[in-house]
Order: structure tokens, then sequence, then C-alpha cells
């Protein structure tokens, strides 16, 4: 594999980092694109990139978060705020990202044009966002996060999208859970998968107690067999 932190210029103007990693394998391949939880880009996402590039993907996580200062909190507007604060105007610039994203792994020779959005708490909408509205092939959404306020944008869609989540996930509510559940049965290209037991975050190994290996195999499954249909 290839690892390489590259810029990417924003329709905005300015360069933002994004982490590739791409395989050692011959031909074209498609590509996923991670949407980071609030963490960003850090080593347990590299590692999720690292994975998919080993079973023959390209994988990118661009940072999501350069409008921001570094660091948990940021300065905006003369008072210090969360980074991801306030979540959905953040997801909503988010936008631009995963289409810069997009635009620059095209550019790339070994990229088939065809990637999926891979959205990890925050950045769990983007596996609905991307799909719908961005020209993405596909997503995938683990234990994300604000998602009763995306569950409008299936309309439309053909793409398959995948919603994991535990069921003791403080960001997905009892309500959220149900609302998500009656979903598949209005729109077949999507699958909804509720673990018990499982809480939030559980895809980040240097989370602690949250991180759940069965789930994790079991979304890893679900992004490798999206991208094994897009070959």
């Amino acid at each position: 594999m290839q690892k390489q932190d590259i810029k990417i210029r924003s329709v905005e103007g300015r360069d933002f980092d994004c982490y590739v990693v791409t395989p050692d394998v011959a031909g074209k391949v498609p590509a996923i694109v991670l949407a980071s939880a609030i963490h960003g880009v850090d080593a347990d996402l590299r590692a999720i990139a690292d994975a998919i590039a080993a079973a023959g993907y390209i994988a990118a996580a661009p940072d999501l978060f350069w409008r921001k200062v570094p660091g948990p909190l940021a300065r905006g507007d003369d008072r210090l705020t969360p980074r991801g604060q306030p979540r959905l105007p953040v997801i909503k610039s988010g936008e631009n990202d995963m289409t810069d994203t997009l635009n620059a792994l095209k550019k790339m020779p070994q990229f088939n044009g065809k990637a999926i959005a891979m959205g990890f708490c925050y950045g769990g909408p983007y596996a609905i966002i991307a799909p719908g509205r961005l020209g993405y092939a596909g997503g995938v959404s683990c234990h994300g996060t604000q998602l009763g306020d995306y569950a409008h944008e299936f309309e439309g869609t053909t793409q398959p999208i995948s919603i994991i989540w535990g069921d003791q996930d403080h960001a997905a509510p009892p309500a959220v859970q149900a609302q998500y559940r009656a979903i598949p049965a209005q729109h077949k290209n999507v699958d909804v998968n509720i673990f018990p037991g499982v809480q939030h975050g559980y895809m980040m190994k240097g989370g602690g107690a949250a991180f759940h290996q069965q789930t994790y195999d079991f979304s890893m499954g679900r992004a490798l067999a999206i991208l094994g249909g897009l070959r």
C-alpha cells in the first residue's frame, strides 16, 4: 500500500488535508471516503483506511474541520465553540469537502470513478447525503449522530445505504431508532442494523470500552460488500 497525506483545493479557495491510501492491486478500483468523527483524522480513522486499502480499495480521509482551529474547541464569532457546532451548519459546510475529495480522487489513474462514503459519529449523515446529492455510489453510517434530521434524504436514492448503531448509543435515542427501523420497508436500497448492548463509538479501537469487535467486523464487511459491487 502507498500511504500519503495530500492537500486538496477546496472550492472555497483554500487547501485542506486528506489522508489517502492506495492498494497494491492492478487495474482500476472503487474508493471509499471516510467522514470522521469529531476527533478528526486520528489513528483510529487512519487504521480503518489502511484496512480498506489492504482489502484492495482506495481509501481517503479528508479533514472536515479545517475551517476551525485545531483541538476540541475553535474560536468563532469571538467566542469559544466546540468545533463540530453548530452541528447542522458545520455538516452542511462539509458537503463541499466530500465533493472536493471525490473530485480529487477522479484525478487518480487507479480510481474507477465510483466511491462510497463511510461516516462515523459526526460524519454519519454523509453516508446519506453523499449518495443522495453528492455523486457517491453508496454509504455506510457507523454510530452516526443527528440522523433524525436526515431521514428525508432517502427520497429518490437508489444507491445502497447501510445504517449501523448499537441499541445503547446515546446519539441514537429510541425514537430515532424506531424511525429508522421503518425506513427499509419504504426504501429497499437501505438496510438498518441495530445491535444489542453496543455503545456509541464501537468502531474506534482507541475508544476504550465502547469498541465492539463483532460490530466493527460487521460494519467493515458492509463497506467492503458495497465496494465489491462497484468493481
